[in-house]
């Protein structure tokens, strides 16, 4: 099976979609040896390679250019559908897969990922012009695909409930979890930890990109109404890179930054957020939607329970792993966190549930199922 594969997201610094693209690349070309033959579109060109690392240059100069140049989204999109289109015009693709919800042109079998409709849900927490992109484009791309594949089942049923889609059209593909996300002793956690300032045990954990979705503001009420004795004794890790509309909650986390209370620390390596996750006492995770949220199921593969919201998408990853609760909800955020923190036992139930649940996520699996998709494709073509 010749596979035509857009990896532009693994141009960029890795977040949710980056990660799905990458590790669904790494299993196609595993099963190179039994007839599957990906090539892996990068914007300016192909590759057979899968990317281990983003461009350096993404991180300042894809927002640069989205500020400072008019109409660079069409400009670039134009670019990339014609390197696409020459290059698979020639090359006898059976099937092709857009893993970012809008599809080049493709005469050919043509399966596309959405990962969410977070735009059309909760636009104002995303940037304008994303929106309107998205409101233009991809009711188009929905007619284009010959199937539709979900992160999970609650965004088919979003694509149903909003788009009328056909449900037989559109199948949920669970993610996976990496291997090196597991539970760690604190003598292999240090190393990380420790040039961080952290301790293992005795730090609360938010993971996902400052952006407005992820209901950070929340999780910082919540948190400062936490005793100061715990507040100095936890305090409250943030690793992610930083999104837009993030000016409000820079003011708001600056005291408790100043503090010590609050420890941003970025975008950090897969091998130093594992261990970071892995030492972690628990995973603090109100995001008002997600399509899957991976961030959860890492923290459950590490025996870390997740404090995550009962809304979208998340019961379906966490289950009986963590504790859900309403995202709107601050006191019961804060009880929660409380509890996690003072009831040894009751944490080290959740984290034994956590671990066992993360147990069925696996990137091999989602590649099988994944495979199944473009076979359905190509016959339904």
């Amino acid at each position: 099976m010749r596979i035509a594969f857009n990896a532009t997201p693994l141009l960029s610094p890795l977040t949710g979609v980056g990660q799905y693209a990458f590790h669904l690349a790494q299993q196609l070309l595993a099963r190179v040896p039994e007839g599957i033959d990906p090539e892996f579109f990068y914007g300016l060109y192909w590759d057979r390679a899968v990317r281990e690392a983003p461009l350096p240059a993404a991180r300042a100069l894809l927002p640069w250019l989205r500020n400072h140049v008019p109409f660079a989204y069409p400009m670039r999109r134009a670019l990339m559908n014609r390197r696409f289109s020459r290059h698979a015009a020639g090359r006898g693709f059976d099937v092709y897969h857009e893993t970012s919800y809008l599809p080049m042109r493709f005469d050919g079998p043509t399966v596309v990922t959405a990962h969410d409709l977070s735009w059309i849900r909760y636009p104002e927490t995303h940037p304008r012009e994303r929106v309107a992109t998205m409101d233009r484009h991809f009711p188009a791309a929905l007619e284009r695909a010959d199937l539709v594949i979900t992160d999970s089942a609650f965004v088919k049923q979003e694509l149903v409930d909003v788009f009328g889609v056909d449900p037989d059209r559109v199948r949920p593909v669970l993610l996976g979890v990496e291997p090196r996300f597991r539970p760690c002793p604190p003598q292999e956690t240090q190393p990380s930890l420790a040039p961080l300032d952290l301790r293992h045990g005795r730090y609360l954990l938010a993971v996902g990109t400052l952006e407005p979705r992820k209901n950070l503001p929340t999780a910082l009420d919540a948190y400062a109404r936490l005793p100061a004795a715990m507040r100095q004794e936890y305090p409250l890790v943030i690793a992610g890179m930083r999104g837009w509309h993030t000016a409000e909650l820079e003011r708001t986390m600056a005291p408790l930054v100043a503090r010590g209370e609050i420890r941003l620390l970025g975008y950090l390596p897969r091998p130093v957020l594992a261990h970071v996750t892995a030492g972690a006492c628990a995973l603090v995770y109100p995001s008002l939607y997600e399509g899957f949220g991976l961030p959860p199921l890492e923290a459950m593969a590490c025996g870390v329970p997740a404090i995550a919201s009962d809304v979208s998408s998340l019961p379906e990853v966490v289950g009986e792993g963590g504790l859900l609760i309403d995202p709107h909800d601050v006191g019961g955020l804060t009880a929660a966190m409380e509890t996690v923190l003072q009831d040894t036992g009751l944490r080290d139930r959740l984290s034994a549930r956590a671990r066992a649940r993360s147990l069925q996520f696996t990137w091999e699996r989602c590649a099988s199922e994944t495979l199944q998709v473009y076979r359905d494709a190509i016959a339904r073509h």
